[in-house]
């Protein structure tokens, strides 16, 4: 191991007691969550707001979405989580009202500065507005806001902020068109 290494190493993050036994805890549960009844919405919301999720009304998260901290997630209401979809929010992660996040679909909210020889974690938040829809495998990089209304094709990557009512796509995604919902 290099000289540089060793002081990486030194260091790396540091969690509070208080957040390592949550995240035992949350672990232990975890297996409760992906184990319940597809249509168990309610169980699954109440076992995130246990661990300090902010949960809206009839939001519907599926048993095999993972999320990595519930504490740092807020979901408005009426949204969903699809299956398998990966909510990764060592920061701060925000849902609107009635947005969709689908199947496959990966919301990254931490990342380390390269720039910095020891690497250190960051934490930037990901906000994602009222009515969007982040289609099937979607990447969702740490700082971006996906804004009201805005749709991401499947297989996008994003790591620039999505403006409202605009359609994505592509790596790195692009604005293609206008999301219109009521056309003439």
């Amino acid at each position: 191991m290099t000289q540089l290494n060793i002081k990486a190493n030194r260091k790396a993050v540091k969690y509070s007691k208080r957040i390592l036994a949550a995240r035992l805890c949350w672990g232990l549960c975890r297996c409760f969550f992906r184990c319940s009844p597809r249509v168990a919405y309610g169980f699954r919301n109440s076992l995130l707001r246990l661990f300090g999720a902010k949960v809206g009304q009839d939001v519907r998260i599926h048993p095999t979405a993972v999320i990595q901290f519930p504490w740092n997630l807020a979901i408005g209401d009426y949204s969903s989580i699809g299956d398998s979809a990966y909510i990764y929010n060592l920061g701060f992660i925000n849902i609107g009202r009635r947005s969709t996040v689908s199947q496959f679909a990966h919301l990254c909210a931490g990342t380390h500065d390269f720039t910095d020889p020891t690497m250190p974690l960051l934490c930037p938040p990901i906000s994602v507005g009222d009515d969007a829809w982040l289609c099937a495998e979607t990447f969702i990089g740490p700082s971006v806001i996906i804004g009201n209304g805005a749709v991401v094709g499947a297989r996008s990557v994003v790591v620039k902020d999505v403006p409202p009512w605009k359609v994505v796509i592509g790596n790195p995604a692009r604005i293609i068109k206008d999301r219109n919902l009521f056309s003439e």
